[in-house]
């Protein structure tokens, strides 16, 4: 199938999700998951030279899996797509609650691993800021520029050129700690200081401080590592989504991943009216998000 893609679609999708068989030796209702480690390698390299081919230049790629076969696909997406072209591990928090029956440790979580077809092309979105995030934002001495956090003035290592003493309005002098120094040359403090933009506390003599605007900061923050079941849904999550479209069958597919994960992977990699794909489509969750989500998508099964 991705073959027969290849001569309409090659270089023209955006992202790419798969969810392939983990090779865990587990015998699933609806596919094998247990063949011999040198066969999975080779399916799972043909597949992704061929989904490479079909990515934009500024494609990305987004492979799940778990800890069984995590660190081999890892060396051959290294191999299929250069290692400079890795962009990250995602760890996806898949449970809520731990197995009381695990023989050693009770697994938690799988792996997302991200790269580019071409890193100096590539392109992501930032997660969009929260109003947690923007409530630590206030205005303490009533700035005419609105809201703002204070934000730490030292660097962790020593410059000499930024080693130098800074008095408080309420006359406490305040050199670099040891092994540190200020974040900007003498010159350039002076011009934060004469601009308002250091903040000394209530009382005017704490340890000085920069002030960092709401207004100025972007409206979106890069894409953590860590994804909790909190913000993008967990296994049980996800089964009782197919159970609610289809209440009157017994035998579900076994593996299925919860709307909000797929939510989350298609808004960091890809915008609307962009083309979409999973070669791996399983229950097709993928296509149904991209689809409320105003892309283009392509589901093999």
């Amino acid at each position: 199938a991705l073959k027969a893609l290849e001569q309409e679609f090659a270089g023209k999708i955006k992202c790419i999700y798969i969810d392939p068989p983990y090779n865990t030796g587990s015998a699933f209702e609806h596919y094998d998951d247990g063949i011999e480690h040198s066969l999975w390698l080779s399916l799972i390299r043909d597949r992704l030279e061929l989904l490479r081919a079909l990515l934009r230049d500024d494609g990305v790629i987004f492979v799940q899996i778990d800890d069984n076969e995590q660190p081999y696909l890892r060396v051959v997406l290294d191999e299929v797509f250069g290692r400079r072209n890795f962009i990250s591990s995602v760890v996806w928090q898949k449970k809520y609650a731990g197995k009381p029956d695990s023989q050693f440790f009770s697994e938690f979580h799988e792996y997302i691993l991200v790269y580019a077809k071409h890193i100096d092309h590539a392109r992501i979105n930032g997660m969009p800021r929260t109003e947690q995030q923007d409530a630590r934002y206030k205005n303490l001495d009533n700035d005419v520029r609105g809201a703002w956090a204070s934000d730490n003035l030292l660097r962790s290592e020593p410059r000499d050129y930024a080693n130098y003493p800074i008095e408080t309005p309420a006359g406490k002098v305040y050199w670099p700690p040891k092994g540190t120094s200020w974040r900007f040359t003498k010159e350039r403090y002076a011009e934060l200081f004469a601009d308002n933009r250091i903040w000394f506390g209530d009382s005017g003599g704490n340890m000085p401080r920069l002030k960092r605007f709401l207004h100025e900061v972007t409206t979106s923050l890069p894409p953590s590592t860590w994804w909790p079941h909190q913000e993008v849904g967990h296994t049980g999550e996800a089964k009782k989504e197919i159970l609610t479209l289809f209440s009157d069958v017994e035998d579900v597919f076994a593996t299925p991943k919860p709307e909000r994960l797929l939510h989350r992977v298609l808004h960091i990699g890809s915008n609307p009216g962009d083309w979409i794909l999973d070669s791996f489509a399983g229950t097709g969750t993928t296509g149904a998000v991209a689809h409320k989500m105003g892309r283009r998508w392509i589901m093999v099964e």
